[in-house]
């Protein structure tokens, strides 16, 4: 009995024995605040990057060239006919082409990098490095395919056409979107495709059925990346297309400085324009994009 309660006393001591010293608890905890200070001052560095030239180039969209020319950094007196100047300009025309090519560009891209994607990390077609075979063309300069992409929509009747350029950004950016797609493939559980073998559904069923109700964030995620490349592109775009019909914003916003007079505050509202429309779809679908780029398939 005497043992038995000398062994229960003596549990409390030797744990209390292994509990941290105060010393210790103290230096973590400022090694956590150091960490936390310096993190928050990361992302308010990252912040201030990005938001002062925007904020600057809001002011230069309200300021005269005389303002401009003065080196003044908020107008006193804001020049709003800029705004009505770009918007009265062919500029809406081009961001409405602009987002049709990028968004159709990007959803004709998902189609067809879904199955070949699929086929790859599932099936391991062509070994481990036809993924890389079909990644190296995208990573050449895109002026070595002007001239034989031009020759070929000419050929088939959609040279200098909206049609034609969504065409190209598909084509264009199937490569990057099998590469992206083919990690949130792996991570879906062979199991469920196992069991839809099971229940008898074919590789078609197992594709639209199975893999590409789970692939959604990624196809969210994948799409908004490509349509954001397909919008910002600008070599092909000046190409491709020559008239005020087919032109995307990026071509109208470059013919600008190729003006005689230069109305920088024109210029800065009708880049505020061009920003605003893919600036609110990302915020609109950025929850779906960070589920995406985070937890892949897996529900």
């Amino acid at each position: 009995m005497t043992d038995t309660l000398t062994h229960q006393q003596a549990i409390p001591a030797a744990t209390a024995t292994k509990a941290p010293r105060p010393s210790t608890l103290t230096r973590q905890g400022r090694r956590s605040r150091a960490g936390s200070l310096l993190a928050s001052g990361w992302v308010l560095g990252a912040a201030v990057v990005v938001v002062v030239p925007l904020l600057y180039l809001v002011s230069i969209s309200v300021m005269t060239q005389a303002q401009i020319a003065s080196g003044i950094l908020v107008p006193t007196d804001p020049a709003w006919q800029n705004w009505a100047d770009a918007w009265n300009s062919p500029l809406p025309r081009g961001v409405l082409n602009s987002l049709i090519a990028a968004f159709g560009g990007a959803v004709l891209s998902l189609a067809l990098a879904v199955p070949g994607a699929w086929t790859i990390a599932r099936h391991r077609t062509g070994g481990k490095t036809l993924s890389g075979l079909i990644l190296s063309p995208w990573l050449l300069p895109p002026i070595v395919a002007i001239v034989p992409l031009l020759t070929l929509l000419r050929m088939v009747g959609l040279s200098n056409t909206l049609t034609g350029l969504t065409l190209v950004y598909a084509l264009m950016n199937v490569p990057v979107a099998i590469w992206l797609l083919d990690g949130f493939i792996r991570r879906i559980p062979v199991d469920i495709e196992e069991s839809g073998r099971i229940d008898g559904a074919n590789e078609l069923q197992l594709l639209c059925r199975i893999v590409v109700p789970l692939l959604v964030p990624a196809l969210i995620a994948v799409g908004v990346i490509i349509a954001i490349l397909n919008y910002n592109e600008f070599l092909f775009a000046t190409f491709l297309t020559q008239s005020e019909e087919s032109q995307t914003v990026t071509v109208l916003l470059a013919g600008m400085l190729s003006e005689r007079v230069q109305d920088f505050g024109r210029m800065a509202a009708s880049s505020l324009i061009a920003v605003i429309p893919i600036f609110t779809i990302a915020v609109l679908l950025q929850r779906w994009l960070v589920e995406g780029l985070t937890t892949g398939a897996v529900k």
